[in-house]
């Protein structure tokens, strides 16, 4: 009876010590947490671009690969080992924009910006008067009500020079009968988006990046893409009059509110407007959906 219970103990010590669980330090913890961010919007940039088709396609030639391996068919794994190198790097030349655009998003992510304290000089004044509010929702809406295409993006943190070479420049005081007139069918400056710092128009006619984003809507036109493409590059906002339906949308952060009314507009040019007094008071600042957000009726 002892050799038995002796039998039991020290097989239960065995099998104990094998299923016993590794000692977990803090650092695996915060290891495990950054290489899950890391993995999840690694995952969330190729599902938005083109590259979640390339994804696909690499997963079906690996599992060529693994079963060549499997059978041991050297001609193919020979053409693997050879062939990997150059596509490698094929792959960062082809999606060179794509990686710029992820790169700059990660430098513009909320993570390091609400840790670290902002410089309080920027808080001296507001970004805008509330008279440039009121010029940008009155002329956004009488543009829409004529149905006349606009495309309005408003500087905040990140400069907009590149953007603004590519136009003409004007430095005019914002008010809504300018934009209106610049936004005109059949006039020089009606084509391209108008750029708005401070209270000033600063340019007109500018090109802005297009959206390679996915999940927005197939029925929405290069107007719209270029909208959102520029508030993924950058920290701006933008208004956009749909020229076929008059509906006034806007973009920030990636994200797309469509057919909005006055007051949302304002709201959000309120909340710019104010934003670097909000900063003051924050330390930490939740990220925003980079999702499109309809607001329809």
């Amino acid at each position: 009876m002892e050799h038995i219970s002796e039998t039991i103990r020290s097989y239960m010590e065995r099998y104990l010590s094998w299923v016993s669980m590794p000692m977990i330090r803090w650092t695996d913890v915060v290891e495990i947490i950054i290489i899950s961010f890391l993995v999840y919007h690694l995952l969330k940039w190729i599902k938005n671009t083109k590259a979640w088709s390339l994804l696909k396609g690499i997963i079906i030639i690996l599992v060529f690969v693994f079963v060549a391996a499997l059978f041991d068919m050297t001609t193919i794994l020979w053409i693997a080992r050879n062939v990997t190198g150059i596509a490698v790097t094929a792959l960062v030349v082809v999606f060179q924009p794509e990686l710029r655009k992820a790169l700059e998003q990660l430098g513009r992510s909320n993570v390091l910006s609400g840790i670290i304290q902002f410089d309080p000089t920027r808080v001296a004044s507001e970004l805008f008067s509330d008279k440039t509010i009121d010029e940008l929702v009155r002329a956004s809406y009488e543009m829409g009500k004529a149905k006349t295409g606009a495309l309005i993006v408003i500087q905040n943190n990140d400069l907009l020079t590149e953007y603004e070479l590519t136009g003409i420049m004007i430095d005019s005081i914002v008010s809504s009968q300018l934009l209106i007139n610049i936004f005109e069918h059949n006039t020089p400056l009606h084509d391209g988006a108008v750029i708005v710092r401070g209270n000033r128009i600063s340019a007109a006619t500018c090109y802005l990046p297009l959206s390679g984003n996915m999940e927005l809507s197939k029925e929405l036109g290069t107007r719209h893409r270029a909208g959102v493409g520029i508030s993924e590059a950058t920290d701006s906002l933008t208004i956009i009059v749909s020229e076929e339906t008059g509906r006034v949308s806007v973009a920030q952060n990636g994200e797309l509110s469509r057919n909005i009314d006055e007051s949302f507009l304002r709201s959000k040019l309120e909340i710019l407007q104010s934003k670097t007094l909000e900063e003051k008071k924050f330390i930490f600042r939740k990220g925003g959906s980079r999702n499109e957000k309809k607001t329809d009726k």
